[in-house]
Parts: structure tokens; sequence; C-alpha cells
């Protein structure tokens, strides 16, 4: 048993040295964001961002499962605290275009909507409005799905009722994913590259996975009370569910397939419970993106 568990332990040691390597000393240290590769400049999209956070919250769970020494807990606090740093920093950034958000529920216009990336340094933005296709759903959806489970998995990310409200608007402005079209995962809008928007399963998807997570979820915790409770209209969330399972096993009206598909059916949002339409969309996938 003992020899099992030093296994374990090294295991964890090596994944933690690649993370550190890979992610860890990237974060900037004031805004707790991570910049892109060394061509990307200094942008930090918000999904990849999430990603990283989503790894270092996991390794810190299993270092906490798996604790042997002091040391191991000590990783652990600083995987979890590094996760919440870059979760808030992501907040922040978007805080900065609260004023987008509120009229984007009224025009829903790419004019005001929030970016998809930031400046790692200081979380503003990092092109112009019309510089680049940023209407992203599923970048902000993911951002609030992750936001979820950590809440719900007891970590503290919002810190006051001002934050909850800011919650509160971003669930209305991903809740009518299902007619707005967006540009989606890869930035470019339909398969032609011409920069128009179309309505993208994945972010149909990822909407309403966020939305099933926050619905009814203190974001305070065990500490929280009525005011820190997210409320989201079931109808919005059906609504999301019947186009979805309409569009699959597409991506698009111009896309047959994509691999950004398999973040639907399985991690990170598991957004559809058909066995059938899960093993279908799978197999369109890997038969004409292999």
């Amino acid at each position: 048993m003992y020899r099992r568990e030093r296994f374990r332990g090294s295991r964890l040691d090596y994944y933690h040295n690649l993370l550190y390597r890979t992610v860890i000393e990237h974060q900037d240290p004031v805004s707790g964001l991570i910049p892109g590769h060394k061509f990307a400049g200094k942008h930090a999209w918000v999904r990849d961002n999430v990603y990283c956070g989503i790894a270092m919250w996991v390794l810190s769970m299993a270092y906490r499962k798996h604790a042997e020494l002091d040391d191991d807990l000590a990783r652990a606090h600083e995987l979890e605290h590094s996760s919440v740093k870059l979760m808030r920093g992501l907040l922040v950034a978007m805080m900065k275009q609260k004023d987008k958000v509120k009229r984007f529920k009224e025009t829903q216009s790419v004019s005001d909507c929030l970016h998809a990336k930031y400046d790692a340094a200081t979380g503003n933005v990092c092109v112009g409005d019309q510089e680049w296709g940023r209407l992203q759903i599923d970048a902000t959806s993911l951002f609030l799905l992750v936001l979820a489970q950590l809440t719900a998995a007891g970590q503290q990310v919002i810190f006051n009722v001002d934050e909850v409200a800011f919650i509160q608007n971003l669930v209305f402005y991903i809740e009518n994913a299902y007619c707005i079209p967006d540009f989606g995962v890869w930035e470019r809008g339909e398969k032609v590259n011409q920069g128009i928007r179309e309505f993208n399963a994945s972010s149909v998807g990822t909407a309403k996975a966020a939305l099933e997570a926050l619905s009814e979820l203190d974001l305070f915790g065990c500490r929280g009370g009525p005011v820190s409770v997210i409320h989201v209209l079931s109808d919005e969330t059906e609504k999301c569910d019947a186009v979805l399972r309409s569009m699959l096993s597409r991506e698009s009206y111009s896309k047959e397939a994509d691999a950004s598909l398999l973040a639907v059916i399985g991690f990170p949002t598991f957004a559809i419970d058909d066995p059938d339409l899960i093993h279908r969309t799978r197999v369109t996938i890997f038969e004409k993106l292999q």
C-alpha cells in the first residue's frame, strides 16, 4: 500500500511539474491571466484560460485526495488559489465591459458583445470592437459553467453582490444562444471564412450546460442568502436543448461536423444525455474529420 501511494505521489509531482512549465509560470502575477502562445503576444483568450483553470483545480483536488506530506497540501492550496485568481481575472476583465453586456441584452449587436480575449497584463481589451470576430457565446458560457462548478465544489470566486449582479446579467447575456448567431469556437463564422455569423451547436450546447449549472446556485456557497442566488428561466434552457438536439450531428449550416462538438457531447459540458445522439455525433465527427 505504501509503495502504491508513493507511486501516486510521484505521478502527481510529474503532472505538477508539467502544469507548472506549461501554465502556472506564465500566469500574470497581477491580473492572474495567462497569455497565449509566444506568437500571440500578450493576448489571453477566455476559453484557453478557463481550461487552464480547470487543469489547476483538478490537480489540486488530486493532491488533497492523496496528500501524504504537508508539501502536498501546500501545493493543493496553491493550485486552488491560482485557479480562483485566474477566474477572478477573467471576471474583472469582463466587468470592465458591463455597459456592453447591458446593451447586448437589447441589441444583440456584435458591437455590443463581450470580447473573447484580453490583455494578459491589464485585463483591458486588446483589439478594436470591429477588428475581430469576438462574439463567441461559447467562451462566455464556458466561463460561467466552470464558475458554477468551482462554486459548487466549495471555492469562493464571487465576493460581493455587485459581482453576483454581473453574473446574473451574463446569464441573461447567454440565455438566448439558441437564436443568436455567433462566430463560434474558431472565431471565423461560416466555413468559407468570410466572417458571416451563423448558429453553432457548440455555442448553444455550452450555453445550455452553463444555464443548468447556474440555476438556483448560491454564488456565496453555504454562507450566502437570497441575494446571492442566480435565477435562470427554465424555458430558455429548454429552448437551447431543443435547438441543440435539432442541430446535431452538424455543428452549423455550413459545417457538417466539427471537433468542437466533442466538448458538447463530452467533457467539459456533457450537454446531451441521449446515448444514441451522442454516439451518432461522435461517429459523424470521426468519419468526416479523420
